[in-house]
């Protein structure tokens, strides 16, 4: 009964514990959005001319709806010095005729179109980058996914983040309005608990980047390598945003999000990308198993468990309670990333919220399964460290 007595007392411990760190996770990335985000500078901080060069690199596979339109905001941007370097893997890849076309219509903006890649390693995205990144002219490189959508004064945004002491720029992942639940339910995600979480590792100091939209200083990536150097993890922005800070540079956050504006969406390929997402974090970070007990249903229970074991309250009271601030918390959230009106309804936001708080837990678990995933054309065996191999049919 002692040892008994003694582990209720721990989870209790354990149970007041994460509800102090997950409400402080709340509280940072709700007023670090409100400060930090959309907002608009009454200075630069560098002259207009004199902002660093940029070598933009693109890696493009296939296409969807929103393909042109997406690349076509990289064609006018309002920068004094940038390039475009348009990387694809196959010759008969149908996104060559796009930028082909694009190629055309803006004569005079300096870009360029690599076809082929070049093999250096098991990441795709990788191997799809080496020719321009080879090219590359100017000191800053900007990794941005096809999917991204960018304004005139984006790349300048990026830049004048680029201080003296930083090495790595990034952008808060979010989603564009679009048409349809799938499209709620992503912009639920990347508005609530991927901010939470992505916000507050990056305010305490712990390094949080994602690959979709990266400015880097080229000659510090050549330093740990090249692009070669992280050919062998799937997850290559971890381990690129890990070389900079192991060499000293600091990161920044963009004012502007990184806008995914992909045209090709549903709720079975949201699933299937935090199912990926999920099992390279489990790979190259062992603390990620706890990351169960941070989303709202589970941790309410934990909470209002140890309530209840100390205060005797009312657990189940406690669980809805919670689960009501946390809601009302993650909506707060939501329109501060927006930056403006939800192009959906609160109940809309309600429902989709409910879905995606739901399938966490079987998203992990689903994860711990099968140690494999399947990323662009290729299938790859996870192993420990954050390194894969390559499963080629027979």
């Amino acid at each position: 009964m002692a040892v008994l007595d003694l582990a209720m007392q721990g989870l209790a411990v354990f149970g007041f514990i994460l509800f102090f760190v997950l409400w402080l996770m709340h509280f940072m990335s709700i007023i670090y959005v409100r400060l930090h985000l959309h907002r608009k500078r009454s200075e630069v901080k560098q002259p207009f001319a004199q902002l660093a060069g940029v070598s933009l690199l693109k890696p493009l596979k296939g296409v969807d709806p929103n393909l042109i339109s997406n690349l076509e905001t990289f064609f006018t941007m309002d920068y004094p010095k940038y390039e475009v370097l348009l990387c694809i893997q196959d010759l008969d890849d149908p996104a060559v005729d796009v930028c082909k076309k694009l190629l055309g219509k803006y004569p005079n903006v300096d870009a360029r179109l690599f076809i082929g890649g070049k093999k250096v390693g098991i990441n795709p995205k990788i191997n799809n980058l080496m020719p321009g990144y080879e090219g590359a002219k100017y000191e800053l490189v900007w990794i941005c996914d096809s999917g991204i959508r960018v304004k005139p004064d984006t790349l300048t945004d990026l830049t004048n983040q680029m201080t003296e002491k930083v090495g790595l720029v990034h952008g808060l992942p979010y989603v564009a309005d679009r048409q349809g639940f799938a499209a709620t339910l992503e912009q639920v995600y990347f508005g609530t608990s991927h901010p939470r979480s992505y916000i507050s590792a990056n305010v305490t100091g712990i390094k949080c980047v994602t690959g979709m939209s990266c400015l880097m200083r080229k000659d510090v990536l050549d330093q740990a390598g090249g692009l070669v150097a992280f050919a062998q993890y799937i997850a290559e922005d971890y381990f690129m945003a890990k070389a900079i800070a192991d060499r000293g540079w600091k990161f920044s956050m963009a004012t502007q999000v990184a806008m995914q504006n992909s045209g090709s969406y549903s709720i079975g390929q949201f699933q299937s990308r935090m199912i990926r997402w999920t099992k390279l974090r489990i790979n190259m970070l062992p603390g990620t198993v706890l990351e169960p007990v941070s989303e709202c249903f589970l941790a309410s229970l934990i909470i209002g468990w140890a309530a209840h074991y100390v205060f005797r309250w009312d657990m189940m009271v406690f669980f809805m309670c919670h689960c009501l601030a946390w809601f009302i918390a993650d909506y707060i959230q939501l329109t501060g990333v927006q930056g403006g009106t939800l192009c959906f309804s609160k109940l809309d936001f309600a429902v989709a919220w409910f879905i995606r708080e739901s399938l966490a837990v079987q998203i992990f678990l689903s994860a711990l399964w099968d140690p494999t995933i399947s990323w662009r054309t290729g299938r790859y065996r996870l192993r420990c460290g954050g390194t894969a191999d390559e499963i080629l049919d027979v």
